[in-house]
């Protein structure tokens, strides 16, 4: 069974200024998230999933589904801040959504098979379909056993402003033991730094793996969600800006010794928009890979 690509793109572009999962960046018009297709396929994925919002399901169909039917199937699934589970309301007043991997969960009816968990505006490179189509056909049928795109902090900057990043501990044997989100990395000074929750400024260690959101998972994972997304909402159903996250998940099920989570690390470099600034470096970034022959001058 061909594993699953499982795409975020549920979430506006509040830095960007825009709804920038559907910004034309490619020579043809594509979209940051046909070129992650367009690599999933060559790596051997067999379906689509993308998780979007209610309110723009007609613009999503139309500029982003239909250019792909003849090439894989797609499965649309939303997000809703209404959707929880039995017993629980959110606050009236939250408009927030509930997180990376509330969006995950909404996949639960539809995947069935290893699955990879990417976000829509974020440009991961080839070799990292690669890598991730490659474990998830190794571990089908098995539970607990997941893993992680590692990238190097060095390649995923933007020249725009500081990115947030998850900072990833990994023991000898390549097993991630740990991810901690740290905010504002930038490079000021010829050093890496990161800004603290106080506002200062302290140093980020160069060459160190961090996460992209760029997850392989067995379908077993949905069960473990399920039960830590009702722990998450007893303490905080009430909240208004509480969000529910990956890391979060995999942090506590790698304490707890539950699974396994291999960190598999690319040699590819990101880009995307996280500023609007990113956009016109984003549009040559795509154009010379094209022009370099890695891809066709329309991808579908």
């Amino acid at each position: 069974m061909k594993p699953t690509l499982f795409i975020l793109a549920a979430g506006m572009g509040s830095r960007y200024g825009g709804l920038k999962q559907l910004d034309g960046l490619g020579p043809s018009g594509e979209t940051i998230m046909d070129y992650s297709v367009y690599d999933a396929l060559r790596a051997g994925f067999g379906k689509i999933v993308f998780v979007i919002r209610h309110d723009f399901e007609q613009e999503f169909r139309e500029k982003v589904i239909s250019k792909y039917e003849g090439h894989v199937p797609v499965e649309v699934v939303f997000q809703d801040i209404n959707n929880l589970p039995a017993g629980f309301k959110p606050n009236p007043e939250r408009t927030k959504p509930w997180g990376t991997n509330h969006a995950v969960l909404m996949g639960k009816d539809v995947i069935k098979e290893p699955f990879a968990v990417i976000n829509a505006d974020d440009y991961y490179g080839a070799e990292s379909f690669r890598i991730l189509g490659d474990f998830l056909r190794s571990v089908e049928g098995k539970k607990g056993h997941y893993c992680m795109v590692g990238f190097k902090i060095e390649n995923t900057l933007s020249e725009n402003g500081g990115v947030s990043r998850g900072l990833c501990e990994v023991s000898p044997e390549g097993d991630l033991t740990g991810v901690t989100e740290c905010h504002g990395i930038c490079r000021k000074d010829g050093k890496l730094v990161q800004t603290l929750a106080d506002g200062t400024e302290a140093p980020f260690p160069e060459g160190a793996n961090v996460s992209m959101n760029m997850w392989g998972f067995t379908p077993d994972y949905f069960d473990y969600s399920e039960k830590a997304f009702v722990k998450f909402l007893e303490k905080n159903a009430d909240e208004l800006k509480a969000e529910f996250y990956i890391p979060t998940v995999v942090n506590d099920l790698i304490e707890n010794k539950e699974i396994v989570l291999k960190v598999k690390e690319t040699p590819s470099k990101w880009f995307g928009v996280t500023y609007a600034a990113d956009r016109p470096a984003t549009v040559a970034q795509f154009r010379k890979l094209v022009d370099d022959g890695l891809y066709p001058e329309k991808l579908f």
